[in-house]
């Protein structure tokens, strides 16, 4: 939400710099994101006073002397016929840049040399006038900041509104929380001063009214509660007064005419959308607010012609649909320089209602970003004089007639608040007459029945509805910083974390001691890839149409993060999610599971002066990888590696049960880039039934958990402390000839089983294939260590050790190599 600093101070007269309402706001409404002076190119111009003046001969050009606080007179040549000595104007350097964008040089004008330029209305964009430069009127010393002397530029801030917050989208809206927290009283702005008095007729009906020449009639009132309208004659179209335009440019908006900017006026102050048809080109007189007819199209105001649908909301008249009801309005019914006569709208439309024709549409505007979040539907009366009066006033012409269609809100309901839950809730006191004060400086109705408060929510606080609510005003109102900071007693919880959550941190401590980067993207997939498109699960109301299906894949999210750092030149990724993947079940809600991913490309390690170039990762350290993220979602399981076919590299299995592969990761990568791979693991299915019992949790109870989720949570296993080593490791090696058929995690498995408890590391250091080796087998050579604990092993010892490791390895086909 862009405001102006300007414009919120004639709502509130504050009297506070732009910096100070920034930190005022975030500290007690909403993070302002940003602060921007609006007139930023004025900020090199400086005052500057000539001090002597001479024209040159033959010319209307003048040689002068100029004092630009820079200790020394500039020489400057000057077009204009009004510079006097002793006078003050604005001054740009040598170097500077002026508002109509040409820099100023240093630069010889008929034999004399000019080092700035005194500069003109026209040349600062202040007006029009460029036949002579501006005169000020100002005591300052030469050199100070024009800016200085005339505060010309506002402010603009940039409010970073939440869903639940549309109050805040309007200056009003920001307006009432400064004045709830600085205890200055709201002010209309000085520009509504001196509008004309309404005396017009009003029309009302709960379906239907005429007057001033139009019919209005709702169809539905669940997608229109109330329409209001105004019929304005003997308007002109022209361009708008400078403080309107003003205005409206102060917030990033573009200056149309007097009776659009009159409209977006409301909208940016009030919060009100509003949309003004010209009433000559409603066909029939008339305007019906009812659900578009199948084939039927509209062409809106920005020339698109839309096909409509019977679930879209429209405004129309008694021939077709004129406008897409709170989105935006049509081409047929637009105002133009031709229009004399104007029906303004003012109406509150229902948010789901909006969103499905902003949807279904395929666009958004300012006026759906706030029906879809919610208007004040109290204060559509009030917006419609206001706005009526407004658009009469710079357009010069008469409200002829209201009309009413619809009901006024139902009364808010009141929250009951107790003072003592204010104090348990924030950890501080707050006496009764503090939290009245402080609802009642909001808006609220406040009714205190001894320590309770009965709080009615004004219109424009949808947020509202629980005491915590409540209690959440009052401690941001009085700043969240005076909150207590010292501990307090808890009672602990008695139910257990979820072994998904558990399995997830410690996933995420390995993987991230493994110098992988966690990420947290959404779980949305163009489809691409994911194999049969039918198994997938469509969103509804996508975020985006090139992703419109939930993922049934991690690895399908890593491999895009992948491709997007591919794209900005990063080849060197270690990324990993722990998530959600989705399956289609028909007729049944999506089946929702937890997995866990990684994927790795590029260098294996940083490089360094001593390594330039790092090896990348290959196979098995994706291998490795896997059996890191194993151990740490499965603590006790023994997971095996099955040897898989063409993309897939391992199956991962626990006893017969598949559990997650390691694979090559596809991806659309420039020539430069090194091999993807990826692991994924599968944690667990996600409940989707509801909520446990009052007491109750829904894991560890029986029925006894069983698959995935049992190896998930797993068998905890004590840490023991173990005391440094004070006695010197032995250490021997074994060149081994094994059989192509027999895995390397086979032969590992049988050598720390048999080492006994003195076997300390096992270390598969070397393969080779070639000369020397029989056809059928590789040479693999392990260093195994071994430790007493409070001797030295002597050599018979490490002899016998190694008997004993040969004699058990003959039964899986393996030898020593000679």
């Amino acid at each position: 939400m862009n405001l102006s600093h300007a414009w919120l101070s004639r709502f509130v007269p504050h009297g506070k710099t732009p910096e100070q309402v920034r930190d005022l706001l975030t500290a007690h409404v909403a993070t302002v994101e940003g602060l921007e002076a609006l007139r930023a190119d004025l900020a090199p111009i400086v005052v500057a006073q000539v001090v002597a003046s001479e024209k040159v001969p033959d010319t209307k050009l003048s040689f002068n002397k100029v004092d630009d606080g820079s200790g020394e007179l500039l020489e400057v040549i000057c077009g204009a016929n009004n510079v006097v000595v002793g006078n003050k104007y604005p001054f740009a350097r040598s170097g500077t840049t002026i508002p109509t964008g040409l820099k100023i040089e240093k630069r010889k004008i008929r034999g004399f040399t000019s080092n700035g330029m005194l500069c003109s209305a026209d040349e600062l964009k202040l007006g029009s006038d460029h036949d002579g430069i501006y005169t000020l009127d100002t005591d300052a010393a030469p050199g100070t900041p024009f800016l200085d002397v005339m505060p010309l530029g506002d402010v603009q801030i940039q409010l970073d509104v939440l869903p639940n917050r549309p109050d805040l989208l309007s200056h009003l809206g920001v307006a009432r929380e400064l004045s709830a927290i600085t205890g200055v009283k709201l002010a209309a702005p000085k520009e509504l001063a001196d509008l004309p008095a309404l005396g017009e007729s009003l029309s009302q009906g709960e379906r239907e009214a005429s007057g001033g020449g139009i019919s209005v009639r709702v169809e539905d009132s669940t997608d229109c509660p109330r329409y209001m309208a105004a019929v304005i004659t003997g308007v002109t179209v022209c361009p708008s007064p400078d403080w309107l335009r003003d205005a409206v440019e102060s917030v990033g908006g573009r200056s149309i005419n007097n009776v659009v900017d009159a409209t977006n006026y409301m909208l940016h102050g009030f919060g009100q959308p509003m949309h003004a048809f010209d009433k000559a080109k409603l066909g029939g007189a008339g305007i019906v607010v009812r659900r578009a007819k199948p084939g039927e199209t509209l062409v809106t105001l920005d020339g698109s012609t839309r096909k409509l649908d019977p679930e879209m909301l429209v405004i129309a008249d008694a021939e077709r649909a004129t406008a897409l009801a709170g989105v935006m309005g049509g081409k047929d019914s637009e105002v133009t320089d031709a229009t004399t006569d104007i029906v303004l709208e003012v109406a509150t439309f229902s948010a789901k209602q909006v969103r499905v024709t902003r949807r279904k549409a395929g666009l958004s505007t300012d006026a759906s970003y706030r029906f879809e979040r919610g208007v004040d539907d109290a204060m559509v009366p009030q917006a419609l004089a206001l706005g009526a009066a407004l658009l009469a006033q710079v357009s010069g012409g008469h409200v002829e007639a209201l009309v009413d269609v619809g009901r006024a809100p139902a009364p808010r309901t009141p929250v009951t608040l107790s003072v003592a839950r204010v104090a348990r809730v924030l950890g501080d006191a707050v006496p009764r007459e503090e939290c009245a004060r402080l609802l009642g400086a909001l808006g609220f109705e406040v009714i205190v029945k001894g320590e309770t408060l009965m709080a009615t929510p004004p219109s424009w606080r949808h947020d509202v509805s629980r005491d915590v609510d409540l209690i959440e005003e009052i401690a941001r109102l009085r700043g969240f910083d005076r909150l207590p900071d010292e501990l307090t007693g808890h009672r602990p919880g008695s139910v257990p974390d979820h072994p998904l959550w558990t399995a997830y941190r410690r996933i995420r401590d390995a993987l991230v001691a493994a110098g992988l980067h966690e990420v947290r993207p959404l779980p949305f997939t163009s489809g691409a890839g994911q194999g049969d498109i039918t198994s997938l699960v469509r969103v509804q109301n996508p975020l985006a149409e090139d992703e419109p299906y939930l993922r049934s894949s991690i690895l399908d999210t890593l491999a895009r993060r992948a491709e997007y750092n591919l794209n900005r030149m990063q080849g060197h990724v270690r990324l990993f999610e722990v998530g959600s993947v989705f399956g289609a079940q028909p007729g049944k809600a999506p089946r929702e599971s937890m997995h866990a991913a990684l994927l790795v490309m590029g260098q294996r390690r940083p490089s360094h002066f001593t390594e330039a170039a790092p090896p990348a990762f290959d196979a098995w350290d994706a291998k490795a990888l896997a059996e890191t993220l194993a151990a740490a979602a499965y603590p006790g399981a023994t997971v095996t590696f099955e040897a898989g076919s063409e993309a897939v590299l391992w199956r991962m299995l626990v006893g017969a049960q598949f559990v997650g592969e390691v694979r090559r990761v596809s991806l659309d990568a420039p020539v430069w880039a090194s091999a993807a791979f990826g692991v994924e693991l599968m944690l667990g299915e996600v409940s989707s039934a509801s909520v446990a019992a009052a007491g109750q949790h829904a894991h560890g109870a029986v029925p006894p958990v069983t698959g995935v989720a049992a190896l998930v949570q797993g068998t905890r296993v004590p840490q023991r402390f173990v005391p440094l080593p004070t006695q010197p490791a032995a250490e021997f090696d074994l060149a081994l000839l094994v059989p192509d058929a027999v895995p390397a995690g086979d032969v590992e498995g049988l050598l720390k089983r048999t080492g006994g408890e003195l076997l300390e590391r096992v270390m598969l250091f070397d393969e080779f294939r070639g000369k020397g080796v029989p056809e059928g087998t590789r040479s693999l050579a392990w260093r195994l260590t071994f430790r007493h604990p409070e001797r030295t092993l002597r050599e018979k010892e490490l002899e016998g050790r190694r008997s004993q490791l040969l004699k058990a390895l003959e039964t899986l086909g393996v030898r020593p190599r000679a």
